[in-house]
């Protein structure tokens, strides 16, 4: 068990990556806690791998402070901190992305970081034994796709803060890494295509990927668990391209 007497916080776990990380920190023996908007999906992940499940919005910092208050009350605190929770807007024109767009995506994909610091950080510091912030960023911060163009940025910002907190945390003994998949088979794919999806409509995109696929939320798993267990321990301000070659 790789991951044995952990205690895992994963957002947005109802679904697509944050479900497959939930489902492999589980079973290589972490306690996990399930945060999702989507309450009942979150509530069916937990039940399937014996965890505790909370809802919540993670732009909102009362929220937060819930999902990691439901951690300590269920397992008695906290090791590991994914932060998954992120939306996108729909491939199209950086000008026709609606004000409400941007400022929905900035404060799920960006300003979700700067809460669940707020409410993690000083359990971590309390409980002093280091731990573990992943969070999911995306190819698009490193090597963008025209016509999401404001989306790109938010992953831009989640590279970037990663670095610096993992500058800024490793005195603690807190590690902050980041994976950055390539576009996915999740719900997000048709807005990320902008297109419908259709096996000519992915074939643009796979084309643009030297392995010839998307990423999967078992590649995603299988990243978050590596960063995430005590053999790379030496490892922090990683930005992991999970991309089958995209960023090459």
């Amino acid at each position: 068990m790789r991951l044995a007497d952990k205690i895992a916080l994963v957002t947005g776990a109802a679904a697509g990556f944050g479900a497959g990380i939930a489902r492999r920190y589980a079973a290589e023996g972490a306690k996990v806690v399930c945060a999702d908007l989507n309450l009942a999906g979150a509530e069916a992940i937990a039940r399937e791998i014996g965890g505790v499940a909370v809802g919540g919005d993670v732009s909102c910092g009362p929220d937060v402070a819930a999902m990691v208050a439901r951690a300590v009350e269920a397992f008695g605190g906290l090791d590991i901190l994914v932060n998954n929770a992120g939306t996108t807007h729909r491939n199209q024109p950086m000008l026709d992305v609606t004000e409400a767009e941007f400022d929905r995506i900035y404060a799920v994909n960006v300003k979700s970081l700067y809460w669940t610091a707020q409410h993690a950080v000083p359990l971590l510091r309390r409980q002093g034994r280091g731990g573990v912030i992943i969070n999911i960023a995306s190819t698009a911060g490193i090597r963008p796709r025209p016509g999401l163009t404001w989306y790109n940025g938010t992953k831009g910002a989640v590279n970037i803060i990663t670095l610096s907190m993992a500058q800024e945390l490793g005195r603690d003994r807190i590690r902050v890494n980041a994976i950055c998949p390539v576009m996915g088979e999740t719900a997000l794919l048709e807005a990320f295509m902008g297109l419908p999806d259709t096996p000519e409509n992915r074939a643009k995109f796979l084309g643009t990927i030297p392995l010839g696929r998307m990423s999967t939320p078992a590649d995603v798993a299988n990243a978050a668990l590596f960063l995430a267990e005590d053999s790379s321990n030496f490892l922090t301000g990683v930005l992991l391209p999970v991309d089958g070659g995209r960023t090459a």
